[in-house]
């Protein structure tokens, strides 16, 4: 019998080690990716938020807005703390509303449109897994305000790795059309996942304050595959996307996403409620 990969996170190294190399450098990478954690959270959010009054069923409704309002939630954590890493005063509200296209970090994953139901939990499953094993390695980090974001976090994605795990099953293992659509958004999302692992500054894993995403692939593809397979849907065999969100590199949808979400805001400055 082959034996799954543990779902324990790798571990980081203790608060007391010193940071690795040039100061400056290791400020610029952690500002990078923290931001880069915050813009997946908060494209996402605004993805999720679309399906209220959209849902299937009422209590979907409900249960969307609500892991949409946890992705805001840890979004504004992490822009705040990526604000204050930065050093130059800008609030999570700057970061959000008046950074352009080429200044997100965030990955194609979540910033492609989601108009059929199939597409979002399978996307929400995959999101969700990969950010239950990195939040989970994250509580543990030397930087004390991602720690913080992640111990929270984490018991939030747990609820959100379940409740797509349940439509993924109910959807793929239900009806002839239902098991259609949901192998199609499956293979749908299905390249974008490896992304999801992008190397990130070896500095920040070396201090203990982030971790290889690498090492989150064998338990985050164990996780996925194991409803997958449970929902008699198979797992695609595709090439992956060539993604460059990490680098500013987006498709053509999110211009369209920040349009929308940033007009109130860019057209009322310095406007308060």
């Amino acid at each position: 019998m082959t034996t799954p990969p543990s779902s324990s996170p790798p571990p980081l190294r203790s608060s007391g080690e010193q940071l690795v190399g040039d100061p400056d450098r290791h400020v610029a990478g952690l500002f990078e990716y923290v931001l880069g954690l915050a813009d997946d959270a908060l494209v996402s959010a605004q993805r999720t938020g679309w399906w209220i009054s959209r849902a299937p069923q009422l209590e979907e409704d409900v249960a969307l807005a609500n892991i949409g309002l946890d992705q805001l939630g840890q979004a504004r954590a992490l822009l705040a703390h990526a604000g204050a890493v930065e050093g130059a005063g800008r609030t999570e509200d700057d970061l959000a509303y008046l950074r352009d296209e080429r200044e997100f970090r965030n990955v194609w994953l979540v910033e492609r449109q989601q108009r059929d139901f199939g597409v979002a939990m399978a996307r929400l499953l995959v999101l969700s897994a990969w950010q239950a094993e990195l939040y989970a390695a994250l509580a543990r980090s030397t930087d004390p305000a991602l720690a913080a974001v992640a111990g929270k976090a984490v018991k939030e994605v747990a609820y959100h790795l379940d409740h797509a795990g349940h439509w993924v099953l109910r959807l793929g293992d239900g009806t002839e059309e239902s098991h259609r659509r949901m192998q199609a958004a499956v293979d749908a999302e299905w390249p974008y996942v490896e992304e999801l692992f992008t190397p990130v500054d070896p500095t920040l894993v070396a201090s203990g304050v982030a971790v290889d995403p690498a090492a989150l692939r064998p338990a985050v593809l164990h996780a996925v595959g194991s409803v997958v397979r449970r929902a008699t849907l198979t797992v695609p065999e595709v090439a992956p996307a060539r993604g460059g969100g990490r680098q500013g590199l987006h498709t053509e949808e999110l211009g369209y996403l920040l349009a929308e979400m940033q007009h109130l805001h860019r057209s009322h400055p310095g406007a308060t409620w």
